[in-house]
């Protein structure tokens, strides 16, 4: 629990009303015990619930509130920080009493009635002690909340979205290198099909070749060509004049 700093004590307000034991303090104790923000005390007159939210340094409560159950009435007593809303502070303290009440409703029941006017009285202050520049800066908040909302969404589908992106690039991916090797196959002359155009080509050109006109003309490499030529003389296809 936070530490207060100051040493003007927090002012302390209460609220009563009428009540009704329906079982047994002993009961509620055992059941409220698991709650480990609250330290609860039980005797045969009354059941005390008590939160201590902070303290100063020495270590005295400074914000606490405390519901007495008695067999015919209930007591809240509560402490209100110096900087906060006594309002808001009201409303809280009341919130809480609802929570504890919810979980003993078969052992205790608060009187509608005052119950009731008690918290319509405490949102009714809250209420009216909004300020319209409050209400329209919560407002904004809430529309920016829900257009975040929708931004997160939106950029969860767009992650996924990129995720097959990715997927289906890398597959693309690998599709083209493997058109590309077999492109490379296609355009590859065998030793058979090259020395044949060579033949070709020589007929056409009155019985010369230029190694680099032909590279050109067939889109092959020039030591290709000449490593062709060297292999078609050393077999006879072709002699080389003087």
């Amino acid at each position: 629990m936070a530490a207060e700093t100051a040493s003007i004590e927090p002012e302390v307000e209460s609220i009563n009303m009428k009540g009704t034991l329906l079982g047994s303090f002993d009961v509620m104790s055992t059941r409220l015990s698991t709650l480990q923000m609250f330290t609860i005390k039980a005797s045969p007159t009354n059941l005390v619930v008590i939160r201590v939210e902070s303290r100063t340094i020495q270590k005295k409560p400074f914000l606490f509130f405390i519901f007495t159950l008695n067999k015919g009435s209930i007591n809240v007593e509560y402490s209100v920080g110096l900087d906060s809303s006594a309002k808001i502070r009201r409303l809280y303290v009341l919130k809480n009493l609802l929570s504890i009440l919810s979980l003993i409703s078969d052992q205790y029941e608060a009187d509608n009635t005052e119950l009731f006017q008690h918290m319509d009285s405490a949102i009714d202050d809250v209420l009216s002690s909004i300020t319209q520049s409050y209400s329209t800066l919560f407002n904004n908040y809430d529309s920016l909340f829900n257009k975040y909302r929708e931004a997160k969404r939106l950029n969860i589908e767009l992650a996924n979205s990129n995720k097959n992106l990715s997927v289906r690039a890398s597959m693309l991916d690998n599709e083209n290198k493997d058109l590309k090797a077999r492109l490379a196959q296609l355009e590859t002359y065998s030793d058979s099909s090259l020395m044949s155009l060579v033949e070709e080509w020589i007929d056409s050109h009155d019985g010369s070749i230029d190694a680099n006109e032909f590279a050109k003309n067939y889109k092959i490499t020039v030591p290709r060509v000449e490593q062709i030529l060297n292999k078609m003389v050393s077999m006879g296809y072709i002699e080389l004049k003087g």
